[in-house]
């Protein structure tokens, strides 16, 4: 990935936080058809030795089994906030016109080795853990012992686990820095007005942590 100094975002904090909040990752692999991606929900773990582990599980049928080995390099890609910026929330293009469209958009990309489970433990383990995550907020959340016992068990036979000791991370925070704290603050008042508020605070953070360093 292409992170000219002033994108690139160092902050393993941060690397965490983004694919917490954005769990649905997008595993890249090699194999004998070439490149391949795959859409998923993952888990991280962190481990204060490492950089951490991701948890997935997959379809028995999907070829991506037949593609990827344990100890198979991969990638995993996460996506945060992103949006459209018009010139025209640029304070700085009211006064030279000097400005053009752009995308802004926050990313982390997970490098690691990849370790097949198929086993009946892990793959049960992964989707309590999901379940919960993603039920948490929930009135009444589901649980896999809601289901009848055959019924799930016979789900889980056709699935497989897949877990990510993570090497590695890249993050990319384009956030307009290169444009100065003025435009970004116009820019996140922009993408406020069009609901993008998630976007919007995060260039709205990195603003002031710039203007912060320039004192």
């Amino acid at each position: 990935m292409y992170v000219p100094a002033h994108f690139a975002d160092n902050s393993a904090v941060s690397h965490h936080e983004l694919i917490r909040n954005n769990p649905l990752g997008t595993l890249i692999t090699y194999g004998q058809n070439g490149l391949d991606a795959n859409h998923l929900p993952f888990l991280l773990d962190v481990a204060e030795e490492s950089p951490g582990r991701l948890h997935c599980h997959v379809s028995r049928a999907n070829p991506v089994l037949r593609d990827v080995s344990t100890n198979d390099e991969v990638l995993v890609i996460f996506r945060g906030p992103s949006g459209y910026v018009s010139p025209n929330w640029y304070p700085s293009k009211q006064e030279t016109g000097r400005q053009v469209p752009t995308w802004n958009y926050r990313t982390v990309h997970a490098h690691g080795r990849a370790i097949i489970r198929d086993d009946d433990r892990y793959v049960r383990t992964v989707v309590a853990k999901l379940t919960k995550t993603h039920e948490a907020n929930s009135a009444q959340p589901w649980k896999m012992s809601d289901g009848p016992r055959e019924y799930i068990d016979e789900l889980l036979k056709r699935i497989v686990g897949i877990e990510i000791e993570i090497h590695s991370f890249e993050g990319k925070a384009k956030l307009g820095q290169d444009d100065g704290v003025s435009d970004m603050r116009g820019a996140a008042e922009g993408l406020r007005t069009k609901g993008e508020v998630e976007l919007a605070d995060a260039i709205a953070i990195a603003a002031t942590n710039l203007s912060l360093r320039s004192e």
